[in-house]
């Protein structure tokens, strides 16, 4: 008699989570869809900017460096996401003391907020399939489906407000690209990070739902986008309200500036949407993003694109001279 082989515990477990992430109502998107939307953009795009703007410093650079791109840019909406850390009480409190970030970078650039910045999730989410109701979530489905060409979402924090409208929605997968600032390298031991791990379901969401995602690890890749306060005084020093602004939060977030240096992870995004050859990219299947916060491979699952490398120097250089060159139209207005 031949005994019959039972799959060990683990695999049941593995086979159940994606059982699971499989279940949801997600439409699926051709593939020769998929891969035209995760080709590089070309020529001005529209875009939605989704950030934890008060998180740290870095938010503030990649809000400011996307207002300053109008050539590349159409900015339709900023959402402020949810975050905890030391610099808040609670995930509603971060994104409340984002949005209030958010006005004061606009108000710094003389740019008004009305109908462009919006309170996101009050939380994270509790369940893989339970959305957060937002300001940001449903604007960013009206937008999504009214759009004729694909809008491009910038998420360079958690990802609840993306993931709480795909859920909301499904059909938007149809109309957007999702460029998140999330997670770590496929060949990393770990896929743990901030944004990553502070909302672990929808950091799932975006892996498992099929929207056209474009991954900017932090290590291996964002992690090189480092600057120092010796070059951050040269460039901006006196660039305006704004380059002053920039220097003063950079030089207050450390009180040892002897040989050191601080990441701007979040300009990565807006650097690829204005400028994808600074960037190195491979087309990837999405990996299975497990409980313990690891990558598990899959070559049946869509296809994504995640960058491998990136120009440090061009991006810097070209949100620096942005920032000069609004000082001299705002000097040359007065």
């Amino acid at each position: 008699m031949k005994l019959m082989k039972f799959p060990s515990l683990f695999t049941l477990f593995f086979l159940l989570q994606m059982t699971t992430a499989f279940s949801q109502n997600y439409p699926q998107l051709p593939e020769d869809v998929r891969l035209q939307r995760l080709l590089p953009p070309q020529g001005k795009i529209r875009v939605v900017l989704d950030t934890d703007t008060y998180n740290e410093i870095d938010d503030q650079f990649a809000v400011v460096y996307a207002l300053l791109s109008p050539e590349q840019l159409q900015i339709d909406a900023i959402y402020a996401a949810p975050y905890l850390n030391n610099r808040s009480s609670s995930p509603e409190d971060g994104m409340e003391k984002s949005y209030e970030e958010i006005l004061r970078l606009l108000d710094k650039l003389g740019k008004s907020p009305d109908g462009l910045v919006y309170r996101g999730s009050d939380t994270f989410l509790q369940s893989y399939d339970q959305p957060i109701e937002s300001e940001a979530a449903r604007d960013l489905i009206k937008r999504a489906m009214g759009a004729t060409e694909p809008l491009y979402v910038l998420a360079v924090g958690a990802p609840t407000n993306v993931a709480s409208a795909i859920l909301m929605e499904p059909e938007i997968i149809n109309k957007i690209v999702v460029i998140w600032l999330g997670g770590k390298g496929l060949n990393w031991r770990h896929a743990s990070e901030f944004n990553l791990q502070q909302d672990i379901h929808s950091s799932k969401v975006l892996f498992d739902s099929g929207v056209p995602l474009i991954q900017l690890p932090t290590e291996p890749v964002t992690s090189h986008l480092l600057t120092s306060v010796p070059e951050i005084e040269t460039y901006l020093q006196g660039q305006g309200p704004i380059g002053d602004y920039l220097v003063e939060i950079f030089k207050d977030y450390h009180k040892d500036h002897f040989a050191w240096s601080k990441v701007i992870w979040d300009i990565s995004a807006v650097a690829y949407a204005i400028n994808p050859s600074w960037f190195s990219t491979e087309l990837m299947h999405t990996p299975i993003l497990t409980d313990q916060q690891t990558y598990s491979v899959d070559n049946t699952r869509p296809f994504y694109r995640v960058a491998t490398h990136l120009n440090r120097d061009q991006i810097f250089e070209d949100m620096f001279r942005k920032i000069q060159q609004q000082n001299r139209q705002e000097s040359e207005g007065k």
